[in-house]
Formats: structure tokens, sequence, C-alpha cells
């Protein structure tokens, strides 16, 4: 299956800001069920684009605009093959939780069972576990697929009812939450109750039906749970399902603070407002030309969502605004 990304965001600021020095994880992975045929990315004003890889494989492209500029534009546009995902059974043998502890053994896995910035256990996450009977038991995999089914149960998904920088308390309050959430606290639990490594997955999601509950205009957050016989196994809580061939992969992480889609800072004092858009289509895999995307006129075909950032405090001579782009839906 051949999928066509589209994802545009735009900052427009309240006063000409003097620079912008940002970062993008918006170049989808290459692994052995996914790859990645073409990736632009436009930038206006226009600028140099720089690129790396980090310790996890993520592209990353960075860049600095170090002129007057009152609004950014950054378009991202990727042709990524899918593969049929193979498929999981709903439990493993009697001594798969033998085989875990072996895997964490022999492995490097220790970042991904660590607490991280937003999946650090509290009091509620606690309460919430001893309430869904999360711990060892059965198999891993059984278990997985439980904790997968009661999260999506148990939380409702509301867009905007949490920031990108919540803690897991507020979702855990409200009991709803957005993909992010959703994935924040289903790795704490996995990794504090379960102790089987588990990562965050940012990238984008194909809506083919109606049943999805994340939004199409957005990108998406799921996780991945380390399971024998079958490697790293995704899960995406939001939408009770296995990651298959329409959960296209961005960038893996602890926690979301690693694999921001965007991510930067500004010099100048100015509110920001900023828009953002995606749209995942199927396509015939025809190769993208080798060109610059065109920064579009009219936004409305596309958007569907923007987000009000506050201003920076108004003490700071040369401010720096954290850029930290959207918050996943």
């Amino acid at each position: 299956m051949y999928y066509t990304v589209r994802h545009l965001t735009k900052f427009v600021y309240s006063n000409a800001v003097s620079e912008s020095i940002m970062e993008t994880r918006m170049h989808p992975r290459s692994d052995a069920s996914q790859r990645c045929l073409t990736f632009h990315l436009s930038v206006s004003p226009r600028c140099r684009v720089f690129s790396y890889r980090d310790h996890l494989g993520n592209h990353i492209h960075h860049f600095d605009i170090p002129v007057a500029h009152e609004q950014l534009v950054i378009v991202a546009e990727s042709l990524v093959e899918m593969d049929e995902i193979i498929m999981v059974p709903s439990f493993l043998a009697p001594d798969a939780w033998a085989e875990v502890d072996a895997m964490v053994q022999e492995g490097d896995f220790w970042e991904m069972l660590l607490p991280s910035e937003f999946t650090a256990s509290t009091p509620a996450l606690e309460e919430l576990a001893n309430k869904l009977d999360i711990r060892r038991r059965d198999d891993p995999l059984m278990v997985l697929h439980d904790l997968n089914e009661k999260l999506y149960k148990y939380f409702d998904y509301v867009p905007k009812s949490t920031k990108v920088d919540s803690p897991i308390d507020v979702a855990l309050e409200n009991k709803a939450g957005v993909c992010q959430d959703f994935a924040h606290v289903m790795i704490a639990l996995v990794r504090s109750r379960l102790r089987i490594p588990c990562r965050y997955v940012s990238g984008y999601l194909f809506h083919s039906n109606e049943k999805d509950r994340s939004v199409n205009s957005a990108t998406h957050a799921w996780v991945e749970a380390l399971v024998p016989q079958f490697g790293w196994v995704g899960f995406d809580p939001t939408n009770w399902l296995i990651a298959s061939d329409r959960h296209i992969r961005t960038a893996i992480g602890r926690d979301y603070a690693d694999v921001p889609p965007t991510h930067g800072i500004f010099r100048g004092r100015a509110a920001s407002e900023l828009t953002v858009a995606v749209r995942v289509s199927p396509s015939e895999g025809a190769p993208l030309m080798d060109r610059e995307l065109p920064i579009p006129e009219d936004w409305s075909i596309l958007v569907e969502k923007a987000t009000q950032l506050p201003p920076p405090p108004p003490v700071v001579s040369r401010a720096k605004q954290l850029q930290q782009a959207q918050q996943q839906q």
C-alpha cells in the first residue's frame, strides 16, 4: 500500500520576529515494514535546511531564519510504501514472561523501561493500575491486548482537552484526553507494572472508516511494546487497534518530549498563532517530482485545526518562546 502524506504547519506572529530556529520530525522512517520513497520539505521564508539522524534512527531536519519575518510556513510531503503487517495472535506460550525478562537482560532497552518526562508514575496512575488490574498474569501479549482495550473504554477521546506539556494526571483526573495522553498512560503502566520495554511512536494514521476516534487532520501517536517472537508490536489505545499498514511511523522515543513534529525558538516579543493541517491519502505509488513544494495561498481547503499559543512574558526584551508545535490529536 502506498500513501502520500502532506503536513502543513504555519506560525503567524503578532509582531515581526528577528530570528527563528526550528527542528522538525516529519520524515517517515524506513524499516522492515515501511519505506519512505520520497520526502520534500519546503520552508518560507526560504532558508537552508540541514538534516541528521539521531541514535534511534529518527530523521531530523533543522534550520535557522536569521531575518525579520511575520510568519513561518513549513510544508512536508512524503510518499510512503507500507507492507501488510503480520497478524498478531491473542496470546503467547505460558513461559513468555521468562522470554521477556531474558530479552531485557540480554538487550539494551533501559531507555524504554525507565520513567521519562511524561510517563513517570503518580498516585493517580497507581490507582488506575489497581482499578484495571494491571499486573503480570497470563502472558505478556494477552495482558497488552487487555490493557489496549481497557484504556480505549476507560478514557473519552476529547480533542484539545489537554496540552502538549500536560502531565498524565490531567487526563487521569478528567478521564479524557487525546492520543498523546492515551499513549503516555499506556507506556507508564507497561513500564512500571509489567516491566516490558515500551516506546512512544509519533506519526500519521490513514482513516479508512468512521470507527477511528482520532481526527484525520492531525498527527497521531501510539505505542510499541517489546513482545517475544514478534519484536516491537504497535498498540493504538486511542482507537483500540493493533498498529497496521494504516499507521505511518515518523519517529520513536521515550515519550512526546523526544519526538515533537516541530520544536524551536524565536527571537522577539510577539504572540504566535499556530495552524496545522495533515492529509494522508492512498497513492498509486508514482514517485513525487524532485521539486520544492509551493506554499499554499488558501489554507481553507486543508486546515481544520488552529491553536492559539499564549504570548511570552513581557519582561524579556529579547524573548525566546518555545515553538513546540502541534499537540497530537
